[in-house]
């Protein structure tokens, strides 16, 4: 269900936007009155994307590169104007095997794009935030950085990392108009789930008490209120969409 105008006069960066979550979420944002420039790697689908849902501009970057964040964020604040909503969705999985065996350079991979990207992401939108006063920011961890995926580590730590930094951002802004939280969505179809064996897709759903996944509209809705003002007296905080997985 869309809320006309919720939006309106808002503009947005997505990362991780070419597709799932960070284009539905984008798609939502759009429908409902907001501009949005859309970040992603495959700059093949980005573009595509951005036509598909007319969206207002895209950039295609690695996250996990600082300098390449910077100047994405300065040329999205100058194809929106301002900058109020960052929804930092980019996200890889690693490889899914024990720890004793799993590539070092799978581990550094992961921790560089789902923690250090989602920080960087964060640090250089900040200040675009702090010059008008207000802003929503949503940073996408998972029911991983709560509980621990077996044969997922990296991942699961990484979305921890998410979780923690959420919570120490969210108290740092807490006065400043800019509201900080992190979702932590159960598995849902999405296209990352191509970068897991059959085997680790089953065994996520069989810890879902809803027994089945989630649909990536039901955490995208989650997300638009998050981001929206009507999210204005929780910040530092974790919302769930997990299908009754998560236990705290």
């Amino acid at each position: 269900m869309a809320y006309a105008g919720r939006f309106e006069n808002r503009c947005a960066v997505i990362t991780g936007a070419a597709g799932g979550l960070g284009k539905a979420a984008a798609q939502r944002i759009i429908s409902e009155g907001g501009k949005v420039v859309l970040w992603d790697l495959n700059a093949e689908l980005l573009e595509t994307t951005a036509t598909e849902i007319g969206a207002a501009g895209f950039v295609a970057l690695d996250v996990s590169k600082l300098e390449e964040v910077s100047a994405a964020a300065k040329k999205s604040a100058e194809i929106l104007g301002k900058i109020d909503i960052l929804v930092a969705s980019a996200g890889i999985t690693g490889a899914t095997v024990p720890v004793w065996e799993f590539p070092v350079e799978s581990w550094l991979k992961v921790m560089d794009i789902n923690l250090n990207g989602l920080f960087y992401c964060n640090r250089e939108i900040i200040p675009f935030m702090l010059e008008n006063g207000y802003g929503r920011i949503v940073n996408v961890a998972s029911v991983a950085g709560k509980e621990g995926n077996p044969n997922a580590s990296a991942y699961s730590a990484s979305k921890a990392g998410v979780i923690g930094f959420t919570k120490s951002l969210g108290k740092e802004l807490a006065t400043k108009g800019v509201i900080v939280n992190a979702l932590t969505p159960a598995t849902f179809e999405s296209p990352i789930l191509a970068q897991l064996p059959q085997s680790q897709v089953d065994y996520m759903r069989s810890k879902i008490p809803m027994g089945r996944l989630g649909i990536v509209d039901e955490s995208a809705a989650m997300v638009c209120f998050m981001a929206s003002e009507e999210c204005s007296f929780t910040t530092a905080s974790v919302f769930d969409t997990s299908g009754g997985r998560t236990t705290y």
